[in-house]
């Protein structure tokens, strides 16, 4: 059944594709390329545990790595009645969608600037995330009380939200206030900044990925710069695709929204179950396989 709630957006028929939002964000974040998806796939797109809108995390529980954001995320598709789908992440969602390609949840996977290709041991790095994520919390926290202002000025959004985009302005300014406000009230943070100072952000066993996956990069990522955090992904996911997208942000859904949908959809349906071959006629090594 359709919803559209704080929690979870789903529309559409065909094969399931879910979307999954970065650290911070809401599902809101995918509103630019629903329209075209929608079409073509049931979209699932829910706000994950811990984020604005998103089911509260238990008082005491492990710490809120990779794996375990992971568990809550199957969790609640297992609750959607959603088995194996295609999956597309940005940021934290991408490596929650490489999570769940190696238990075996992923039909294909596009993971635009995903997280978890940070090295062990690389202090440097997430330090450099750590001092961007403070940096954007306290700003906005301090701009809580004139964000309707600031944002009313499609020049000042673009400034505001330099460091996740390159074309802020094209965000509406009731939507850019909800992602702000989203940003401060994800109660996540605290424990993101401990697994990156542990050394424990990085996603493991990547070999393990047994289902087609497309990597894309904006050249203007200012949080997760490719030339730091795409290597790994590139020497370990087996068969990767990796595309760079100039001129483009972060969380890119806004800087272009026709690019993003294409290259997830059409990545997609490419190798959609639909999409395979029928067994040739008389084979029967075809035909005991689709028996």
């Amino acid at each position: 059944m359709p919803e559209i709630s704080p929690a979870l957006y789903r529309a559409g028929e065909g094969e399931p594709l879910v979307l999954i939002h970065g650290f911070t964000a809401t599902w809101r974040c995918w509103l630019p390329v629903l329209g075209e998806l929608v079409p073509r796939f049931e979209v699932i797109a829910p706000t994950l545990h811990g984020h604005d809108g998103g089911a509260e995390l238990p008082r005491h529980g492990e710490p809120h790595s990779i794996a375990r954001a992971a568990d809550f995320l199957e969790e609640h598709l297992d609750a959607l009645g959603v088995g194996t789908a295609h999956l597309a992440g940005n940021s934290l969602g991408g490596a929650l969608a490489f999570e769940l390609a190696k238990r075996g949840r992923a039909r294909s996977v596009v993971g635009i600037s995903p997280a978890g290709g940070i090295r062990p041991g690389d202090d440097a790095a997430a330090q450099k995330i750590i001092k961007v994520f403070s940096r954007m919390q306290k700003t906005t926290k301090q701009a809580l009380p004139i964000l309707p202002r600031v944002m009313a000025r499609p020049g000042l959004r673009r400034l505001a939200l330099r460091d996740v985009m390159t074309r802020g302005h094209q965000v509406p300014a009731a939507e850019a206030i909800g992602l702000a406000r989203s940003a401060v009230n994800c109660a996540i943070v605290d424990d993101v900044f401990s697994i990156l100072r542990a050394g424990e952000a990085g996603a493991r066993d990547l070999d393990q990925i047994k289902v087609p996956v497309l990597v894309t990069w904006g050249s203007k990522d200012r949080i997760l710069p490719m030339h730091v955090h795409s290597p790994r992904l590139r020497e370990e996911i087996p068969g990767l695709e990796f595309r760079v997208h100039p001129g483009i942000g972060h969380t890119p859904m806004w800087d272009d929204p026709g690019l993003i949908a294409t290259t997830i959809g059409d990545f997609a349906a490419q190798h959609a179950e639909s999409s395979a071959p029928a067994p040739a006629a008389g084979d029967p090594e075809a035909a005991a396989t689709a028996a």
